[in-house]
């Protein structure tokens, strides 16, 4: 097991990964100090994980109530998180009761704002199940729920106490999944930590295979640079936007297709390749460079291209973006491989043709 920590102070925490961390309750006893919890997850993972998890914590004299939700990104909405708060009230779950996340980056994100704003606020510890929550979604304190007209507007911030990422779960996990979780992976890489980018370019073949140590290594680089991003900037007034690399474009696409018909790290990698496209027309990046970038993705397994939305119905739904300020659109892009920037004034003409470009899918 390898231990990273989140350093926010008081609320610092620790981020565990590591091979059969569901069957060691022991690391969150100090978090459960009335020996209850409440566990929230889908109905994917219920059937996989969830029995295991509350047989590990029955070891430590703990006794659980279970809140299992339907699956998928279409659910990520109030009438679902009503479901959270009906079985919390029903089974009348205190402060002193921490939600347990089971699951993806979907229920990661809605028991984490279950959690900020039942009573006005409990513990809650992530137990993330995929490659993307292990890497990105479950670390940081974003919390929250999509709305018909935008992904993720509805939240907090919120964090929790400690996140236990047992890397034994990817192995029941869609390759498709995989291939959206290495999505967010290469962010890491394009935004902050060239050197990383290298790596994935050396062991991507690995990393598709499932071997363990490249994904173990792959989780805690990616950890450690969000670690550090986040105890920098916890509520994105600076740095940690640059983790928005490809989701201004990203969810514009998972909006206009609907929420559920591409996955998050889909949208994020037919993004990037826009955002690396924009970056050219901005006179950053080389066409070289460009190239470089779509093969990653391509070898990955991953979409290269957006849907043909049209330009319109992709600045509608980008104008609705959180990073959107003054009325005028940010964009993370690329001024060289491995360094990100956000820029505002970005002419529409090159915008339109990018959009033109790289979104005809």
């Amino acid at each position: 097991m390898q231990t990273l920590t989140v350093g926010l102070g008081t609320r610092s925490y620790p981020i565990h990964i590591g091979s059969g961390l569901l069957d060691r309750a022991e690391l969150m006893q100090q978090h459960v100090p009335h020996g209850r919890v409440a566990i929230v997850t889908n109905t994917t993972i219920a059937p996989l994980y969830l029995e295991r998890l509350q047989r590990s914590l029955r070891s430590i004299d703990t006794s659980s109530v279970s809140v299992i939700l339907p699956d998928g990104e279409e659910y990520k909405n109030s009438e679902t998180l009503n479901l959270v708060y009906d079985a919390l009230l029903k089974n009348r779950c205190e402060r002193t009761t921490p939600l347990i996340a089971l699951g993806g980056g979907v229920i990661g994100d809605m028991t984490g704002y279950a959690a900020a704003t039942y009573l006005r606020g409990v513990p809650y510890i992530q137990v993330p199940t995929t490659l993307l929550a292990q890497v990105d979604s479950s670390v940081g304190g974003k919390t929250g729920i999509n709305h018909p007209l935008g992904k993720n507007m509805i939240g907090a911030f919120y964090q929790p106490k400690m996140v236990l990422a047992d890397t034994d779960t990817l192995n029941t996990l869609p390759d498709n999944e995989l291939a959206a979780g290495i999505a967010e992976v290469i962010k890491y890489g394009l935004i902050r930590d060239l050197e990383f980018l290298e790596w994935l370019e050396q062991n991507m073949d690995k990393l598709l295979a499932r071997d363990t140590a490249a994904l173990q290594y792959a989780i805690e680089r990616s950890c450690r640079n969000k670690a550090e991003v986040v105890a920098a900037d916890e509520r994105e007034s600076g740095e940690r936007a640059l983790l928005n690399l490809g989701h201004t474009f990203g969810h514009a696409i998972e909006s206009g297709m609907g929420y559920g018909n591409w996955l998050h790290g889909e949208g994020v990698a037919a993004g990037t390749i826009m955002a690396a496209d924009l970056s050219q027309r901005m006179g950053w990046l080389g066409v070289e460079q460009v190239a470089r970038i779509r093969r990653l993705f391509e070898r990955a397994g991953l979409p290269v291209t957006g849907p043909d939305l049209g330009v319109e119905k992709y600045f509608e739904l980008m104008g609705l973006d959180k990073k959107v300020e003054g009325g005028r659109m940010r964009f993370v892009l690329l001024k060289e491989v491995g360094r990100a920037v956000v820029q505002a004034d970005v002419p529409q003409q090159l915008l339109r043709q990018t959009i033109q470009a790289c979104a005809h899918g």
